[in-house]
């Protein structure tokens, strides 16, 4: 019997020649050792967990190879599942049925209001920074169409837009992250179609994007248009200022922290010349209690169904809240878990010395991940961002947030599951909705956790010395 040790050996590899396989290759594998010997893999990153996520089997040859691959797949691919949120949007009757009507009513009676010069007045719903106004009123741009279909049109087309810029991102590599994005969104059914918020995410991933991407002819244009977006969606839904977390220090991080307040600042004047009241969210989001489907509102939800908690859910604020005895203080603590979070993020930055390519984006997954577990509310349409911004991670082959973004996927089809599937059972606190809800959140809670050890882990520590691979060689 041949064994290895028994064949004939291969020959010497070609300098000039292409990587075998498009798989490991590296373009700073083939560099010099001081010794003159050529390395042929350059060093691993440090080991992180011990989970089978970090296999090179698992990260590298189950993906698809999207920079080669098959764009009309991706085209097909898009196409049929847009078209089949469309008709589950149409039919609207899934489960409680309904999720359309806060477009055609609320976001509708928004837009009539902004007709007239002013922002919602004394609206208990009107919880979102000025910025979204501009979103409300896009589809005055389609006036050919009813406001319901041209919503969801620039909806699609925003949709769309952070598809080609994932592929785009993707094309020299060997990842997955537009995958993630166009198979992960369908797991939320008809909500992203009826609902803002992939508009924000457009703004946080091309910001994300520009960020970390490489311009020679102007090499501080990246930093400055990557802020600007992360400006125009912060004041839009706040969280994408979290995006700019994780920029690296020194002249990127003042480009992109500095066009970021300046665009904020001269949208929100701008907004406040137009039209009156621009502030006045303030006013509903402070007044906003424990949602059902936040992380505290399902320990109170388990407490009642253990019998030691009498409280019980009411629709208040333009969704079901619990009222009763704690509920305060459950929103307190999860205030100050917000408080803890972001000082957490401080100190990580404080700590971090290496520096790659995915940091920005790790950071950025990493963050509002933390801001979403530790929020009052959690609704179905967060995990919007979550899944554009661990998309845009996978963008990176040199992500640590693999893991995370798989864990993503079941959570947002439970997201879904829980509204609008079985929202009767959850807002009436049965055992299926109580049981989604647990292991939904859970799942979220694991993902934010994961995300910030790996984060920690990958940053904290210093650079790994250059391979010893060339002096093995030579001995």
């Amino acid at each position: 019997m041949t064994t290895h040790r028994d064949r004939t050996p291969p020959p010497p590899p070609d300098p000039d020649a292409a990587p075998a396989s498009g798989l490991n290759s590296d373009p700073e594998a083939g560099r010099s050792s001081g010794t003159g010997v050529k390395a042929t893999c350059a060093p691993p990153p440090p080991s992180l967990t011990g989970s089978p996520f970090d296999s090179d089997t698992f990260t590298s040859a189950s993906f698809v190879n999207v920079g080669r691959g098959p764009a009309l797949a991706l085209t097909v691919v898009w196409t049929l599942t847009r078209a089949g949120m469309l008709l589950l949007l149409a039919r609207d009757a899934l489960g409680v049925g309904g999720v359309g009507r806060e477009v055609y009513v609320l976001y509708h009676h928004w837009f009539r209001q902004f007709g007239h010069g002013t922002f919602p007045l004394n609206d208990v719903t009107w919880q979102y920074p000025p910025g979204a106004g501009l979103v409300i009123m896009s589809p005055g741009l389609l006036p050919w169409l009813t406001y319901f279909q041209a919503f969801v049109a620039l909806t699609l087309l925003a949709d769309a837009a952070v598809t080609l810029a994932l592929a785009r991102a993707d094309s020299r590599r060997v990842t997955h992250g537009v995958w993630i994005w166009v198979c992960g969104l369908p797991l939320l059914l008809h909500i992203p179609l009826a609902r803002y918020d992939v508009q924000v995410t457009a703004l946080a991933v091309l910001g994300l994007l520009a960020l970390t991407s490489r311009t020679p002819a102007v090499p501080r244009l990246g930093g400055v248009l990557g802020g600007v977006l992360a400006g125009l969606g912060a004041l839009v839904k706040v969280w994408p200022a979290l995006t700019l977390i994780g920029t690296p220090r020194g002249r990127t991080t003042r480009d992109a922290w500095t066009s970021a307040a300046a665009t904020a600042a001269v949208l929100l004047v701008t907004l406040a010349l137009f039209f009156s009241d621009s502030l006045g969210f303030l006013r509903q989001q402070g007044s906003r209690g424990v949602q059902i489907e936040s992380v505290g509102g399902t320990a109170l939800a388990l407490a009642q169904s253990a019998g030691v908690w009498p409280g019980r859910a009411q629709y208040r604020y333009g969704a079901f809240e619990y009222v009763g005895p704690y509920v305060s203080t459950v929103g307190r603590v999860a205030l100050l878990l917000t408080v803890l979070a972001f000082v957490w993020l401080l100190v990580w930055r404080l700590r971090a010395r290496t520096w790659t390519e995915a940091t920005p984006l790790d950071a950025a997954l990493a963050a509002v991940l933390l801001f979403t577990v530790t929020s009052r509310v959690i609704s179905p349409q967060y995990l919007i961002w979550l899944l554009g911004l661990a998309a845009v991670c996978l963008t990176s082959r040199r992500t640590v947030m693999r893991p995370v973004a798989l864990l993503l996927l079941p959570a947002a089809g439970l997201s879904s599951l829980a509204y609008p599937v079985l929202y009767d059972d959850v807002v009436a606190g049965s055992f299926p909705g109580v049981a989604v809800m647990v292991v939904r959140n859970g799942l979220l809670l694991a993902c934010a956790l994961l995300a910030a050890r790996r984060l920690w882990a990958s940053t904290t520590r210093a650079a790994p010395p250059p391979t010893s691979q060339s002096r093995s060689q030579d001995s």
